[in-house]
C-alpha cells in the first residue's frame, strides 16, 4: 500500500515503517558517536514508555551508547495487512532488531504497563534479559517516561482519564494548526477538582512508586539504583495551561514521588526541554511556543532533538563525575538552554509578532511540522513515499 499520513487536529493516525526505521537507526548512530561506557554507566536498564519520544531515546542511549540490556514497556497495535501499526510498534520492532544485530540483549514487553500483570510480565523479562547477557539481575537505572490519557488503578480497577486544562479560572490564547500555520483561537474552561484529581491519578508519582515497589520486592534492584522520571516547566505565558493546569498539578505529584523514592534509591525529575513529541502536539498554546522557540534556539546554536537531550542527561547530569548537578528543588534541568534569559525573550518578542501571515517567515514551523511527521516515520530524508510497501515487518 501507499502510506500517506493522516492527520486531524494535530493527531496523526497512521505511520510509515520505512521511516520510523531510519529515525531510530538515526538515533542510534548519534549516541554511538557521543556516548561510551564508563565503570558506573548502567548494564541493565528497565525503560517504562519506551516506543517513543524520550523513552524510546533513553533506550536508545543506554543500549548504544552504554551497551546495556534494556527492557522496554510500551503498549502499541500492531501492523495488520491493510493498516499501519503505531509509530511505537515499529520503533519497538526497530529498536529490537538492531540491539540484536549489534549484539545486544533486549526484551520488550508489550501490554498496560499501568497493570500489575505487565510488571509480572517484566519481571520475567528482566531476569531472561540478564540469564541471556550473563550479568545479575539488578536493574541500574530504571526511566519513567509513560504517556497515556487513561489509567486503570491496579487496586481498585477504577478508570480515571487525564485532562489538559487550567485550573481555577479560563484560559484564552493562541493555538496553532501545525499542518497548515493557521493561528486559531484557545479558549478552555477550568478544570473540576475531580478531573485535576484523576489527573493526578493517570500523570502523577503513584504508578513510578508502584514499579519501583514491584521490582524492589522481586529482588531486581540495589541501593546503587538510579531512577529518573520526565517533566516540563516551560516559560510564564505557558502556565495556566501546564505548569499552573492539571498538567502541572501531576508533575508536582511526579516531584512528591521523586522524594519518597530517593529514601531508598536514588531517584531524580528531569525537567528537559519542550520539543515536538504525540503528547505535546494537542497541548495548547505550546505548539505556537514551540515553532518560535525552534527558531531561535537554531540561530543560536542551541537546538536539541530527544536523542542530543537524553545523550547530554546522561553525560553530564545522570552519569557524570561527582554528584548529579541539580537546581534548588532537587530537580535536574536540562531545559537550561531553552531557559536562558536571551532565548526567552527571543522566544517572546516572536510569539507577540506572530501571524497567520507571516508564521512561516518568523518561525520553525517548517522544522516543526517535521519533527511531527519524523515521529511518525513521514518526511524522513532516504524515503520513498510513493512506493508500494508492505506494513507488516
Amino acid at each position: 500500500m501507499i502510506i500517506k499520513p493522516m492527520v486531524r487536529n494535530n493527531i496523526c493516525l497512521n505511520s510509515h515503517p520505512a521511516g520510523c526505521a531510519l529515525e531510530v537507526q538515526r538515533q542510534i548512530e548519534y549516541v554511538k558517536k557521543n556516548l561510551k561506557p564508563e565503570e558506573n554507566t548502567p548494564k541493565l536498564a528497565l525503560i517504562l514508555g519506551c516506543s517513543n519520544g524520550y523513552g524510546l531515546a533513553s533506550r536508545i542511549a543506554a543500549a548504544f551508547g552504554y551497551g546495556a540490556v534494556t527492557v522496554g514497556v510500551s503498549w502499541e497495535k500492531a501492523a495488520e495487512e491493510k493498516r499501519t501499526g503505531t509509530p511505537g510498534f515499529y520503533h519497538n520492532t526497530i529498536f529490537d532488531r538492531e540491539a540484536s544485530k549489534a549484539g545486544l540483549v533486549s526484551k520488550t514487553v508489550d501490554g498496560d504497563a499501568f497493570s500489575d500483570e505487565i510488571r509480572s510480565e517484566t519481571v520475567k523479562a528482566v531476569r531472561e534479559a540478564a540469564a541471556e547477557a550473563k550479568i545479575p539481575a539488578k536493574i541500574d537505572l530504571v526511566v519513567y517516561s509513560l504517556a497515556s490519557p487513561v489509567r486503570i488503578d491496579p487496586k481498585t480497577g477504577e478508570q480515571y482519564r487525564s485532562v489538559i486544562k487550567p485550573t481555577g479560572q479560563a484560559f484564552s490564547g493562541s493555538g496553532l494548526n501545525m499542518m497548515d500555520g493557521t493561528i486559531i483561537s484557545v479558549n478552555v474552561e477550568p478544570a473540576t477538582e475531580e478531573e485535576t484529581a484523576n489527573t493526578v491519578k493517570v500523570m502523577g508519582g503513584e504508578d513510578w512508586e508502584l514499579w519501583m515497589e514491584a521490582m524492589d520486592k522481586e529482588g531486581l534492584l540495589s541501593p546503587e539504583t538510579r531512577s529518573v522520571a520526565y517533566s516540563y516547566i516551560g516559560p510564564e505565558h505557558s502556565w495556566p495551561v501546564y505548569k499552573n493546569g492539571t498538567i502541572g498539578k501531576a508533575k508536582e505529584d511526579l516531584e512528591r514521588a521523586a522524594r519518597a523514592i530517593s529514601k531508598k534509591f536514588p531517584s531524580w525529575v528531569s525537567v528537559n526541554k519542550a520539543l515536538v513529541t504525540r503528547s505535546t502536539a494537542v497541548i495548547p498554546v505550546v505548539q505556537l511556543y514551540i515553532c518560535c522557540l525552534f527558531k531561535v534556539m537554531k540561530e543560536m546554536g542551541l537546538h536539541e532533538g530527544c536523542i542530543e537531550q537524553i545523550t547530554r542527561l546522561y553525560k553530564d547530569r545522570l552519569y557524570a563525575a561527582g554528584e548529579v548537578p541539580v537546581d534548588s528543588e532537587g530537580r535536574i534541568r536540562i531545559d537550561d538552554w531553552e531557559m536562558r534569559d536571551e532565548v526567552q525573550k527571543a522566544a517572546a518578542e516572536k510569539m507577540k509578532a506572530v501571524t497567520s501571515e507571516n508564521v512561516f517567515d518568523i518561525t520553525d514551523i517548517a522544522g516543526v511540522k517535521h519533527d511531527f511527521l519524523a515521529a511518525h516515520g513521514f518526511d524522513v530524508e532516504g524515503v520513498d513515499y510513493e512506493k508500494d510497501i508492505s506494513p507488516v515487518i
